[in-house]
């Protein structure tokens, strides 16, 4: 077991590399003590982003603190999965410390460029050419266009050699498409997040704040990809050794961001036969909603990435999203839409410009499965959330604070929320 200052016992972490690979000795400590500790339910839990261990196991210490005291009898066993991501430092998580770094418009602070170096090892010289360019800000389309060219050599050089591709949705057109249209789009989206055109809080887009969000969502891209990755290579096949050698305890996944990501294609990493798998929370995962799709309605020939995987799961898949979060209603539609879209994404919430094509599941659900119940939260948590299917959890009544650029996105350490994964796993 792990971490002695958690806040539930017992407590053990399994930690992975980009490549899905994981700490043996966690795994196999995991698997050859949660029949000894009694388990009967094992809660498993995957981060979005965060930029070290501690900023994970923070989390996971909050959230799961309620638990214990909403189900006294349980006999619960937790698990804190640590993946390598990251986030910007002027991403506010609510409650938790905020950066005092203070940098020009468009820079990036100290704390963000070691969390990049971090992830990016092997890109270090290309790092610091992007946050000399950001730092500099040069004028004309010159200089935003080899910025562009910067981020795509970062993604193009993250694709690891001989890992399956699990992007449902293909490259996204924003790193393809002219870079300086790419970063005055996002220029102006941060502007109406941050104010409508006539607030107080209105300021006049700067085309290098858009290229630096053009390089946040190159990280979340490649933190996307890789969460598919892990969860598939990584997270799916250690529970079936788990299953293998405890086959009695009933297994919970639950992931917030890119870690709903990540636990849903656990699913698709799962041996066959193995139904330990109980149930399956989502907190704002930042994917596409038709990953679970039977046929993509603009697409009829095309099915999402995880047709058919809910059916992996002895028990309920839920969704729970917020209108709330920024980050998805407005940037991942953005970030994700064709190359050559011309309609205006500014004014308004950009996921409903531009279409249902580019929604994401943590801003309105699962989409195009047939048969998805819809609930507000109160509903969920009094009885009436099903015991299998897909269902889609209205929680902006809590998952409702955060400021720009992401809004509510990791407003998420609510005990209701606690309960849902209570609810959802039957675990009395």
């Amino acid at each position: 077991m792990a971490d002695p200052g958690m806040s539930v016992t017992p407590y053990w972490e399994l930690t992975f590399d980009a490549d899905g690979d994981v700490d043996a000795p966690e795994r196999d400590q995991l698997v050859a003590q949660v029949t000894e500790q009694g388990v009967r339910d094992l809660i498993v839990f995957a981060h979005g982003w965060n930029n070290d261990r501690s900023g994970a196991t923070a989390l996971y210490r909050r959230f799961f603190a309620p638990i214990p005291g909403l189900a006294p009898k349980a006999r619960i066993g937790y698990v804190g999965v640590i993946w390598p991501s990251m986030r910007f430092s002027d991403e506010p998580i609510p409650d938790f410390p905020k950066s005092t770094a203070t940098v020009a418009a468009g820079a990036l602070d100290e704390d963000t460029r070691r969390a990049l170096r971090a992830v990016f090892p092997d890109r270090a010289a290309l790092l610091d050419q992007l946050a000399g360019m950001l730092d500099q800000q040069p004028d004309g389309a010159q200089g935003l266009a080899q910025f562009g060219r910067l981020v795509r050599q970062l993604i193009d050089g993250e694709r690891p050699a001989g890992v399956a591709d699990t992007e449902e949705e293909g490259e996204p057109g924003v790193f393809t498409e002219d870079p300086a249209t790419a970063c005055q789009e996002f220029a102006e989206a941060l502007a109406s997040v941050q104010g409508p055109e006539g607030s107080e809080g209105f300021s006049i887009p700067n085309p290098w704040e858009g290229a630096k969000e053009l390089l946040r969502q190159a990280t979340y891209y490649t933190m996307k990809r890789r969460a598919g990755t892990v969860g598939e290579q990584g997270l799916g096949p250690a529970l079936g050794k788990l299953a293998g050698a405890a086959p009695g305890v009933r297994v919970h996944l639950a992931g917030h961001s890119f870690g709903g990501r990540l636990v849903s294609f656990a699913l698709r990493g799962l041996p066959d036969g193995v139904r330990t798998v109980k149930s399956v929370t989502l907190l704002q995962g930042a994917f596409s909603h038709y990953a679970f799709a039977e046929q993509v309605p603009q697409a009829p020939d095309k099915a999402g990435a995880l047709k058919d995987q809910q059916r992996r799961i002895d028990g309920p898949l839920v969704c729970c999203h917020s209108h709330f979060d920024q980050a998805l209603g407005t940037f991942y539609p953005l970030a994700s839409r064709l190359s050559g879209d011309d309609r205006s994404c500014v004014g308004g919430e950009i996921a409903a410009v531009l279409g249902p094509e580019w929604g994401a599941m943590g801003h309105d659900g699962v989409q195009a499965v047939p048969g998805t119940a819809r609930l507000d939260l109160a509903a969920a948590l009094n009885g009436s959330l099903p015991a299998s299917g897909c269902v889609n959890v209205d929680a902006a009544s809590v998952v409702c604070r955060g400021g720009p650029p992401t809004g509510a996105h990791s407003d998420i350490v609510h005990p209701e929320l606690a309960r849902v994964i209570l609810t959802a796993g039957r675990i009395t």
